[in-house]
């Protein structure tokens, strides 16, 4: 296992070691009456699932009146497979109104919620409230497994009871095994370790270079981007049940917009694993290639941290040599894997006889109560009157489960008396655009995301409407700096955060998920972005073959000759 050297490391690496399995001190910090945390402290934070934030509409203001920032916390949870209980949900919802400045909860790309604006005298109340309703924030961020993610789509298929087994596995086998969570937010009581006993067995000191991202589908359906993770488990499916995966490894959307070494990237096919190999299981591989990122990845800049950097700098087949020799046999070369699907399940499907699932858009990620629509209160409603089991969906919207057909008119009754629009309701604009959080809580933001990509759907609808697009499934979407939050690089057209109201353009991608887009426009003002996408999409529907969609005609032509 890797040890540190304090010269050769980046301060964060001296802070995990020195933290105490992420204690920190934090315990004390909460007893003092600051606003906010120490630096170490909010690094330690992180891996709690806390990130330190404050409201950058209020800077400039509060500068000038020679007051503090109006510092918050932003808490996520870890929700294996986005699932959870109507009453889970509900705790959530009350916490926002309770706690949250902004009395919302946001879905993210990875299947959870997260809370914004939560004081920190407000901080270990909440997060206790969670975990009494048996939901975790531990390991939600910071540098160890994230959120195990997983196809959320609802059936009775077996081996979707399968998937969900395994991602559980994963999830537990993957996450931090530290006691400093319950000490500091759940009881207050050191745990004492036996002699023999280690508290982490497989982080140690230090953890992991930088965060680690697993997510599962079924072959054919990419819902949720599988190659954008740093290992992807693809299921083969034989008579209903998981033959075995095809693992990917290496995925990761993070880049620098100013630094030219670093880059988004798909993960690559490695080997193919049955669920029940004699030599060895899928979480015994995953693991295998866990350690080998603790072992190996760059701990000196985090700008190369994450595993896509190592596999490119030491090689696939060095990378698989190592699976092999932790696991004691050989891999089974990777299948061929086919694509049919990269959409949400939005709309009425069915889940088995006699019940149904909803699958809900959620503008922007953003479950919230306004004007025209109150979707916080809409669902509210209908989880205390219906009970659905909650699935969130990695392009931030919700699949309400398990309600009986007879009860589909009342759900709908409640969302058109709210406002709430069904997904069939909706332009194909709107269902396939995401953007990140951004502005005024995201402190990386550069432009803003969330709160301007609004203003592009009715002049995308009325475009696409010009050209007879309409019908066409683009992925669009937006991002306030270049760390790619929302997935910005495999989607059909991205506008990425340059500078406060300008922004990159990127073309090209998939709507399966399965291609990066390239460079288009550099630092074009907000104002002009549909203008300036407007000539290629007009030379698609021109020079486009039969059938062909428009990540496939610009990777064919470079769109006319308008890259670059």
């Amino acid at each position: 296992m890797t040890t540190t050297n304090d010269d050769k490391v980046s301060k964060i690496e001296i802070i995990k070691r020195q933290s105490r399995h992420l204690r920190g001190t934090i315990k004390e910090a909460l007893q003092d009456s600051e606003a906010k945390f120490s630096e170490e402290n909010v690094q330690v934070l992180k891996f709690h699932g806390v990130y330190q934030q404050d409201d950058r509409d209020l800077r400039a203001q509060l500068k000038r009146e020679g007051k503090e920032r109006h510092y918050s916390m932003m808490i996520r949870a870890r929700i294996p497979g986005g699932l959870l209980s109507s009453e889970q949900y509900l705790v959530f919802d009350r916490l926002a109104d309770e706690y949250t400045d902004y009395k919302t909860m946001r879905i993210t790309t990875r299947q959870t919620l997260q809370l914004h604006g939560i004081l920190k005298g407000d901080l270990k109340t909440t997060i206790k409230t969670l975990n009494d309703a048996l939901v975790t924030t531990l390991g939600a961020c910071g540098d160890s497994g994230r959120n195990t993610i997983c196809c959320a789509e609802p059936g009775d298929e077996p081996f979707r009871e399968e998937m969900r087994h395994d991602v559980l596995a994963l999830a537990d086998r993957l996450s931090a095994k530290t006691n400093a969570y319950h000490e500091i937010w759940i009881d207050g009581e050191p745990v004492q370790l036996a002699e023999d006993e280690t508290e982490e067995p497989l982080y140690g000191e230090v953890y992991l270079p930088r965060k680690f991202k697993v997510a599962i589908v079924p072959e054919g359906d990419n819902c949720l981007d599988v190659y954008d993770n740093d290992i992807g488990l693809v299921a083969h499916i034989r008579d209903g049940h998981i033959e075995g995966y095809t693992v990917l490894v290496g995925g990761g959307m993070g880049r620098m917009a100013l630094d030219q070494d670093t880059y988004p990237r798909l993960a690559s096919p490695l080997c193919y694993v049955a669920r029940n190999e004699a030599v060895g299981t899928i979480l015994d591989a995953c693991v295998a290639i866990v350690t080998i990122e603790r072992d190996f990845g760059d701990r000196s800049n985090r700008r190369f941290a994450r595993m896509k950097y190592l596999i490119d700098k030491r090689g696939l087949a060095w990378f698989r040599d190592e699976v092999e020799a932790r696991l004691g046999h050989k891999l089974e070369p990777p299948r061929q894997l086919t694509w049919t699907n990269g959409n949400d399940h939005l709309g009425w499907h069915r889940e088995r006889d006699g019940v149904s699932y909803l699958g809900l858009f959620v503008p922007y990620g953003r479950i919230k109560d306004t004007e025209t629509m109150q979707l916080k209160s809409a669902l509210r409603d209908i989880m205390h009157r219906f009970r659905p089991t909650v699935r969130f969906t990695s392009q931030q919207n919700v699949i309400l489960s398990g309600l009986p057909d007879e009860q589909r008119s009342a759900v709908e009754e409640v969302l058109r008396s709210s406002g709430v629009p069904l997904p069939q309701e909706l332009s194909n604009v709107q269902q396939n655009m995401m953007a990140c959080v951004s502005l005024p809580t995201c402190g990386l933001a550069l432009a803003e995301s969330e709160r301007a990509l609004p203003e592009l759907v009715p002049q995308f609808e009325r475009l696409f409407d010009v050209l007879g697009l309409s019908d066409e499934n683009i992925t669009i979407r937006m991002t306030g700096c270049s760390n790619g939050c929302a997935r910005p690089y495999n989607a059909n057209i991205a506008f990425i955060g340059r500078a406060p109201g300008k922004y990159d353009i990127f073309l090209g991608g998939s709507a399966l998920g399965t291609a990066l887009n390239e460079r288009f426009r550099d630092t074009v003002p907000f104002k002009d972005l549909v203008s300036a996408v407007r000539p290629v999409l007009e030379s698609f529907i021109q020079d486009r073959e039969p059938g062909e969609d428009f990540g496939t005609y610009w990777l064919r032509t470079g769109a006319g000759g308008h890259r670059g």
